[in-house]
């Protein structure tokens, strides 16, 4: 009975051990959920000071560019952002960089807009396509280079192609979204194709990356969905003309 009594003392112990262990380890979870919640308010506080001196820096460089330039008075908030984010917000720089834009907008595009009669050949070659949103809410846009034909005298139309196609993108995207996604297509690119000027004077308006990968289908569901991916790269949605959106 004696022994009994001891192995009971025992297991009482050692469960009583057990509980005092268990109760540890639950103040432990609780106090890294306490520095994860402390180091999440961190990040907020830090993105909402962040958001706010990004919003002082628009009203400066806002107020700045309108008395330079008083057209600048038609451009939203999130243009001047763009530019501010592009030269890491540093007002002076993308003021320059703002001013420059509208000085050239309104030589290169007097009108306020390209019209497709201003394009018509370019269109007619069929390279350019608009399909939906990428998982990030991007508009997706498809462009074969193999399709190019250099003609006399294009260089001027390929950089108004360029405006027109980037006119588009921008309408088509979703309130807040800075970014589009570009598939650079090269099938059929070659000699016939090359066209060096072109490729230059597009340049100095946008710059593109072309990516080459075995993988396509696979590297493009990463970050566009099936339902939007272009069928020609094994999604569901058929291509759509950039002058057709």
């Amino acid at each position: 009975m004696e022994k009994d009594k001891v192995k009971k003392i025992e297991e009482d112990a050692m469960e009583f051990k057990d509980c005092e262990e268990r109760e540890m380890e639950f103040k432990d979870c609780e106090e890294r959920e306490m520095e994860f919640q402390d180091c999440e308010e961190e990040k907020e506080d830090k993105i909402e000071i962040s958001d706010e001196i990004e919003r002082s820096k628009v009203g400066i460089m806002r107020a700045f560019v309108e008395r330079e330039d008083p057209s600048a008075k038609n451009v939203d908030d999130l243009m001047i952002r763009r530019f501010l984010r592009a030269r890491d917000l540093d007002i002076e720089k993308a003021s320059t960089m703002f001013l420059k834009y509208l000085s050239w907008r309104r030589t290169f595009v007097p009108k306020g807009f390209i019209s497709e009669s201003e394009i018509s050949s370019q269109l007619a070659h069929n390279k350019l396509f608009m399909q939906g949103l990428d998982k990030q809410g991007r508009p997706v846009v498809v462009t074969f280079g193999g399709r190019h034909k250099p003609t006399k005298g294009n260089v001027e139309e390929v950089k108004r192609l360029v405006v027109y196609a980037l006119e588009k993108i921008c309408a088509r995207m979703p309130e807040g979204q800075e970014k589009f996604v570009a598939i650079g297509d090269l099938e059929g690119w070659g000699y016939s194709s090359s066209d060096i000027r072109a490729y230059m004077a597009s340049l100095s308006i946008l710059q593109i990356v072309f990516v080459e990968n075995k993988k396509l289908t696979s590297t493009l569901l990463k970050d566009i969905d099936n339902s939007q991916l272009p069928d020609i790269y094994g999604g569901k949605l058929p291509l759509v003309p950039i002058q057709d959106c």
